[in-house]
């Protein structure tokens, strides 16, 4: 492969990117609300991807997912995944030579210059990224080389289990870009980021963004691609595992597969047909996965309940740490109030906002500002309801629509604000309140999803069944009115959270759990078979 530089496209944080749309309204597990509020940095060296995706015109209505903030180069223009192959082989796949370019998304006319996670590997000389499309015209592949110091220093930390030449290689198996800003995938690419750090190294293969089921046509050449270039393991997202399931023959696979689930069997916010036939493609991917890595305690009871043994989950929660530092305070988020309440979450029905504007519009009128930091154009429909609700009288000047802010202002946010109200009812995880709690804000939510998980009623916040809106506008009004019962769960939160692992200590714990089962796999060599699994 010719060895062509991209130094701006990685080196420069404060590059935007804008990344592929679709059309809007259906909503992955991945979009947690606080990814898509504020801008990363894209995972540095330690990271190759291979993309699959079509670049689409957003259009009204029925779509997964909306659009990312700016950080990052944008790849573009993509439909199916290729490998890094010969070079006639790559011309008989459709491969061709696809530029990375750099755009500054509307919204983000100035982008800051953004930080890299605590722990991450800081630049080095010869960081470059290796990016290989598949497209429809002819041409040659670009391919990237890297070369990073700390990747070699990782990798003599890898164990006895891995050959000291080189790092733990692992092919992250995703949907779509790997680098939209969202949920599940700002989890792999906050990890990703410290992986030459834990002596290893990841490429994303993606399968192309199309409509439920047709990304399944690709899954023999995803798989292909995954297991090249040395790979040591396949890390299968949850998001794509569907589509994956009918190309994993026991024959097909020559390393070892282990799953990495944000969501449960079937998904999340899909229609009861499509949740049905994915939930059975999705079990049947995870019985012949190693070990199932869950992100968290709630998302593991479920699968526990579904008959998943304990021997084959592992929860690796993600990280609390939002930024290394925050943007400068914004002004008095009161306006004059008893209380600030922030809400981090874009505007879709999974995240409550229609529950938590009509708490807020029975609670004194002198109580509360809230804040909504988040996306606000995911599901159109949505927003209109959203919006219409804010112009009604009683909400006159009470609520601020920040929109999206980048991930320092983000932390601002938090800063500034005493109390943090989310009402979502299906969270897998809910960064968001941890991220809160770690800031010392006491939370308000329902008593759903992994909240439960997180925060104790009446300890670090005031959790509340679902659909209790007299409830939950009691508990906004009693910690607006109470400042001393604020300071005081806002400090239980705040100890609870320093229990919540970092985003180093969630790299660690996760690339320790992958070279385990790079070691099982050696010792157990062609004895393994996949399990049955539940039914």
């Amino acid at each position: 492969m010719e060895a062509v530089g991209v130094r701006a496209a990685v080196d420069d944080a404060g590059l935007g990117r804008r990344r592929a749309e679709r059309p809007r309204g259906e909503l992955r597990h991945h979009q947690e609300a606080v990814d898509e509020s504020r801008q990363q940095t894209r995972p540095p060296a330690a990271t190759e991807s291979v993309v699959g995706g079509d670049e689409r015109t957003a259009q009204p209505g029925g779509g997964d997912r909306g659009e990312t903030a700016g950080g990052a180069a944008e790849m573009v223009g993509v439909d199916e995944v290729g490998a890094a192959q010969g070079e006639g082989q790559l011309r008989r796949d459709g491969v061709c030579r696809m530029a990375v370019q750099q755009r500054y998304p509307p919204q983000y006319p100035h982008p800051q210059t953004l930080r890299l996670p605590p722990g991450a590997p800081g630049r080095a000389e010869g960081h470059q990224l290796a990016v290989d499309v598949l497209g429809k015209g002819t041409g040659q592949l670009e391919g990237v080389a890297f070369a990073s110091a700390q990747q070699a220093a990782g990798a003599e930390r890898g164990g006895d289990d891995m050959d000291d030449a080189h790092p733990l290689t692992i092919s992250l198996l995703t949907l779509g870009d790997p680098q939209t800003v969202t949920g599940g995938y700002l989890y792999h690419a906050r990890v990703a980021a410290l992986a030459a750090a834990n002596g290893a190294r990841v490429r994303f293969v993606s399968f192309p963004d199309r409509r439920f089921p047709a990304p399944a046509a690709s899954g023999h050449r995803v798989l292909r691609a995954a297991q090249q270039h040395g790979t040591d393991l396949l890390l299968l997202d949850s998001i794509a595992a569907a589509f994956l399931a009918p190309a994993l023959l026991p024959h097909a696979r020559r390393v070892p597969l282990v799953g990495m689930l944000h969501q449960p069997p079937g998904g999340i916010d899909h229609g009861r047909v499509r949740t049905r036939a994915q939930a059975v493609l999705d079990r049947l991917a995870y019985r012949h996965a190693r070990r199932l890595i869950v992100a968290s305690d709630a998302l593991a009871d479920e699968l526990r309940g579904e008959g998943v043994p304990d021997r084959l989950l592992r929860v690796v929660p993600p990280g609390r740490d939002v930024a290394p530092a925050a943007a400068e305070p914004p002004a008095d988020l009161r306006r004059g109030r008893r209380a600030a309440v922030l809400s981090v979450g874009n505007w879709v029905a999974r995240k409550g906002l229609l529950d938590l504007l009509e708490a807020v519009s029975r609670v004194p009128a002198d109580a509360v500002t809230l804040h909504l930091v988040g996306q606000t154009d995911v599901d159109w429909s949505y927003t209109a309801r959203v919006r219409a609700r804010l112009a009604a009288p009683d909400l006159a000047d009470r609520v601020v629509v920040h929109g999206r802010l980048p991930v320092d202002g983000v932390a601002a946010m938090y800063a500034a604000a005493d109390v943090f109200a989310l009402a979502s009812r299906a969270d897998p995880y809910g960064t968001v309140y941890g991220e809160a709690m770690a800031y010392g804000l006491p939370v308000v939510g329902w008593q759903a999803g992994n909240l439960p998980h997180l925060a104790r009623h009446d300890v670090e916040g005031l959790v509340i069944p679902p659909g209790d809106l007299a409830g939950l506008a009691a508990a906004l009004c009693r910690l607006a009115l109470d400042e001393a019962l604020r300071h005081r769960m806002g400090a239980a939160a705040a100890r609870r959270a320093a229990s919540f692992p970092t985003w180093q200590q969630t790299a660690e714990r996760l690339f320790g759990e992958l070279r385990a089962v790079v070691a099982e796999n050696a010792a157990a060599g062609s004895r393994w078979r996949p399990s049955p699994g539940p039914s």
